[in-house]
């Protein structure tokens, strides 16, 4: 508990001392980040298997149970053996150090907090496994009861616990309070579209059975990506580099995008972790300027073949030239569904690049593109293992039934979602057990950035097990694939299956 109570204030310290000096100063979040980049691929990928969108809350649960048994640890041997748990938090303090100061722009004032915490950590350490508390120290302390003084120990060591503890939660606050763009978020008002995207008829959404909107909403939309915290970047301090492999080199500040025309679109973005039937994939309609106009300007070389580009948090991600300077109209987005981006979708600006999967294209927070060759850069995700290029592949997923449910007798409606961006969905078709294929119902085309809605009324008769597999073909005239593949490295594939029963 001594060391635990070491930690608590270590911890609590540095996060409050943090708060003032900057986002970049937070060693736990710092540490997490380094975890997530050191973490190896195939681990990441099971990871956001299991745990989707709530991968990250469970790696700070881990990095916080780690950090207690180490601390414990650390007092065990304090206790038997001094200083030898004093230099296990001084390493903990240097590790801590080195993870700040391997993040985008830290400097040496960023890692002052964790200095400080550490020593202050060390010092709480030091003083309940000191001697003050054994039966020598009865004279000093005028306690002759040797049960008072040991509940004497157990209160203070409560007490710093506690204080630690709640030291790290107004930390906490007062960096969300400080480094909030919440109210920049809220003065800004989404540029006037110059291009609007098409009516979306109601015939999009079949009728008769629960699927997904077919806007996902900005509370639903799927996140995934490598940043433990959301990053605040102001409009004011955002700022996009264009660089590398131009005639010249341009920086725009977010009030230089207004010379451009601002055009909406929807699009459907997906995660190349999604596995077959999963739900890392969301359509939205976005507001944003056309990609290809703000690197006219720079002038591209005609041998860069690949545009890295780069988060506030410096994450990347390598695309290819043709998909930004295509007529699919990537844009830089600034909005999403008539709102200013959310935070932790990207907010001041990111990229939406129809077609690709997200870890090659979807770069949140951007501030930077460089102009290179896939022969010379790799990006995040690519020094990893995952493909170069990353095209979304057709699939489709059942919805109704989910698996296990148990199907009343008589008439009942199941239904899904399939997608092929840049090529759409010209077909669905369902299969009950070992039975013909049979074509399911579409919900109306809407373009082919987006996914597509269907239905398949079916007769529910006699009770018994049963299972309904799903397969999409596209405008190609390509129908996904029923070899399974793992979402490493470019894409999972296989034809969804749904078990459910008949009573």
């Amino acid at each position: 508990m001594a060391g635990i109570a070491a930690a608590a204030v270590a911890l609590g310290i540095t996060q409050l001392l943090s708060a003032f000096v900057g986002q970049g100063a937070d060693s736990r979040t710092a540490v997490g980040s380094a975890v997530i980049d050191l973490t190896p691929g195939p681990v990441k990928e099971w990871a956001i298997t299991t745990f989707g969108t709530a991968d990250k809350l469970v790696l700070s649960v881990l990095v916080l149970a780690v950090i207690a048994i180490i601390a414990a640890v650390a007092g065990s041997m304090e206790s038997r053996r001094a200083p030898i748990g004093s230099a296990a938090i001084v390493l903990a303090g240097v590790a801590g150090c080195a993870a700040v100061l391997s993040r985008d722009g830290a400097s040496f004032v960023d890692v002052l907090p964790t200095v400080i915490g550490t020593v202050c950590g060390v010092v709480v350490l030091r003083l309940l496994t000191s001697g003050r508390w054994t039966d020598d120290s009865a004279a000093v302390l005028d306690e002759p009861d040797v049960p008072d003084r040991g509940r004497r120990l157990s209160l203070v060591t409560l007490g710093l616990f506690a204080g630690g503890a709640l030291t790290g939660v107004l930390g906490a606050v007062l960096t969300q309070a400080r480094s909030s763009v919440a109210g920049d978020r809220d003065a800004f008002v989404p540029p006037k579209v110059g291009v609007g995207a098409p009516p979306i008829p109601p015939t999009v959404q079949p009728k008769g059975v629960a699927l997904p909107s077919f806007v996902t909403s900005n509370d639903d939309f799927y996140r995934i990506d490598t940043a433990l915290t959301v990053p605040q970047l102001s409009r004011a301090d955002w700022s996009l580099r264009i660089h590398g492999m131009v005639d010249r080199e341009i920086t725009y500040r977010f009030e230089d995008l207004e010379r451009f025309e601002a055009i909406e679109k929807v699009v459907t973005l997906a995660c190349v972790s999604n596995p077959v039937g999963g739900d890392l994939i969301s359509n939205a309609s976005w507001t944003g300027y056309r990609v290809r106009d703000l690197l006219a300007d720079a002038g591209v070389h005609a041998d860069a073949d690949m545009v890295l580009s780069k988060s506030s948090d410096g994450f990347t991600a390598g695309t290819p030239v043709e998909a930004l300077t295509d007529d699919r109209d990537s844009l830089l987005a600034v909005g999403m569904n008539g709102e200013p981006l959310p935070t932790n979708h990207g907010y001041p600006a990111r990229l939406v690049v129809p077609g690709l999967y997200g870890y090659v294209s979807a770069t949140k927070w951007v501030v930077d593109l460089e102009l290179t060759r896939f022969d010379k850069a790799e990006a995040y995700w690519t020094k990893r293992g995952w493909g170069a290029r990353g095209p979304i592949k057709t699939e489709s997923r059942i919805d109704v039934p989910r698996s296990g449910e148990v199907v009343r007798t008589g008439p009942v409606t199941f239904g899904g979602v399939a997608w092929a961006q840049n090529r759409g969905v010209k077909a669905v078709e369902v299969r009950i057990d070992d039975g013909p294929w049979q074509q399911a119902q579409l919900g109306a085309a809407y373009s082919n950035e987006a996914w597509r809605l269907w239905s398949f009324p079916w007769q529910a008769d006699g009770a018994g097990s049963h299972t309904i597999t799903v397969r999409a073909t596209d405008n190609t005239g390509a129908t996904q694939t029923e070899l399974w593949a793992d979402p490493v490295p470019d894409g999972a594939t296989g034809w969804h299956t749904v078990n459910f029963s008949i009573a």
